[in-house]
């Protein structure tokens, strides 16, 4: 899947409905600097989103996955179709996959700058600067943090936090989001 493709297709049928990326962006409740990256395929909507802009377009999903307008076919959801979606999700993953990744890299390296600083800074008896225990209480904080959001994601628990916050945001706004 070509997500520069795709997002040059997303950018020319805002351009044919003749709105704006902010305009758009509220529409489906993100920001309009949100939507020009979805443009410049530097990243893509939620499937979900997806779903909601194909149907707001009038394009079908198939289109949108592949960034060009196709010969319409009987079948609108058809096996080439289903394979786009499951590429589309598989992209996703890795992009959440390589953050978390990240997250936990970083935090290693932390957690272990906090070892060394426990190890080599706090001599018994002896009391440390107040910038090394502060450096030190960082390094344990973030490490801390970064374990909790690990647990939260791998529990699947911010997958439903987020459908809440969704949730929530369709009944403040109303359908006007989803439309």
């Amino acid at each position: 899947m070509d997500l520069k493709k795709v997002g040059s297709f997303l950018k020319e049928l805002r351009k044919e409905k003749g709105i704006t990326q902010e305009r758009l962006g509220e529409q489906f409740g993100v920001s309009g600097r949100t939507v020009s990256r979805w443009e410049t395929g530097a990243n893509l909507p939620d499937l979900d989103v997806l779903v909601l802009i194909s149907d707001y377009y009038g394009v079908e999903l198939r289109e949108l996955l592949d960034g060009e307008r196709k010969e319409h076919s009987t079948a609108s959801f058809d096996n080439d179709t289903a394979l786009k979606v499951v590429d589309y999700s598989n992209i996703e993953k890795q992009k959440l996959t390589k953050r978390i990744f990240y997250l936990f890299a970083v935090a290693m390296v932390f957690f272990t700058a906090y070892i060394v600083i426990e190890l080599f800074a706090f001599r018994e008896g002896e009391h440390a600067g107040s910038f090394i225990e502060a450096v030190s209480g960082f390094c344990l904080g973030f490490s801390y943090g970064a374990l909790i959001i690990g647990i939260l994601f791998s529990s699947g628990l911010l997958f439903k936090a987020n459908a809440l916050k969704k949730k929530f945001l369709k009944k403040k706004y109303g359908e006007r989001l989803y439309r």
